[in-house]
């Protein structure tokens, strides 16, 4: 009787939600993170309830983290055999978004083409060398409905995704999120037209970054289909427009309703403190 109250109550004093996934965005500075500290934290991950990490990138523009033998493969190896899941991201070019604000029409859609033909690249090597068993693949280009709020871009975008993604061995993953551009119902319907392709979609809930009022995020979410993903941000930005980004920790607003959840990201969450700099 008393064993039985003590694992009640130890039920009782677990997070209800737990981070079930979780990004993690490397950096250089974590090249820094000894082997010992990566089992570590993956373990800690893993005791509060992570089963999967998508990883942003595997390459960031010249660097790709010293590649099959380096620092983020090896991390990454050791995450798997605690037990963790991998979510693979690919390619990212560091001017991307500088990029797609200064294209349009033709240029955005070539941009894309070249960028999602470095992603495939990357898939290869990753794929060949790397010896990471992986459950699916995360293209860091993030979406908005600022700069695909013109149909034509939206169709033009359907039409690159889904060459792309029949070219992968796992399921693609994407992010979006939402600078008010589109009607609530329409970005929705945009969003789930790209899940109909087979892709895992995710909606950054913006909480963290704060660009739009809660009252206005809210409507966003509420107008998701199903199965679409939101990613829950556990930071607060407190840098201002034009400077560096900076930001501290915050608590994850799970809501364990009918969207799978992520957390963004890692790097934010208490047990990784002291291991992985903040930005």
């Amino acid at each position: 009787m008393r064993t039985f109250l003590a694992i009640c109550l130890f039920a009782l004093s677990l997070p209800v939600l737990a981070d079930q996934r979780l990004f993690y965005q490397p950096l250089n500075s974590d090249a820094s993170v000894s082997p010992a500290q990566w089992q570590q934290l993956w373990r800690a991950t893993v005791a509060q309830g992570g089963k999967t990490v998508i990883v942003q990138w595997s390459a960031y523009g010249d660097s790709d983290f010293g590649g099959a033998q380096g620092w983020l493969a090896n991390s990454l190896r050791e995450a798997h055999t605690q037990g963790l899941q991998l979510v693979l991201g690919l390619y990212m070019d560091p001017a991307y978004y500088q990029r797609i604000e200064a294209l349009d029409g033709d240029g955005l859609s070539s941009y894309w083409k070249a960028q999602l033909g470095r992603s495939l690249s990357q898939y290869r090597q990753v794929r060949q060398h790397w010896q990471i068993e992986v459950a699916g693949w995360y293209l860091p280009m993030e979406l908005d409905d600022l700069h695909f709020r013109d149909t034509a871009r939206r169709q033009a975008l359907y039409s690159q995704l889904q060459a792309f993604n029949q070219q992968l061995d796992k399921p693609l993953h994407i992010s979006a999120f939402t600078a008010g551009k589109l009607a609530p119902r329409v970005n929705g319907a945009w969003l789930d037209q790209l899940a109909g392709l087979g892709v895992s979609v995710w909606w950054q809930d913006g909480t963290g970054t704060g660009r739009l009022p809660a009252l206005v995020r809210q409507s966003y979410e509420q107008a998701l289909p199903c199965r679409v993903g939101v990613v829950r941000e556990a930071f607060r930005q407190v840098s201002a427009p034009g400077q560096a980004f900076k930001a501290q920790a915050a608590q994850p607003k799970l809501t364990g309703g009918c969207h799978a959840e992520a957390v963004f990201a890692l790097r934010y969450r208490p047990w990784a403190r002291g291991v992985l700099q903040q930005n």
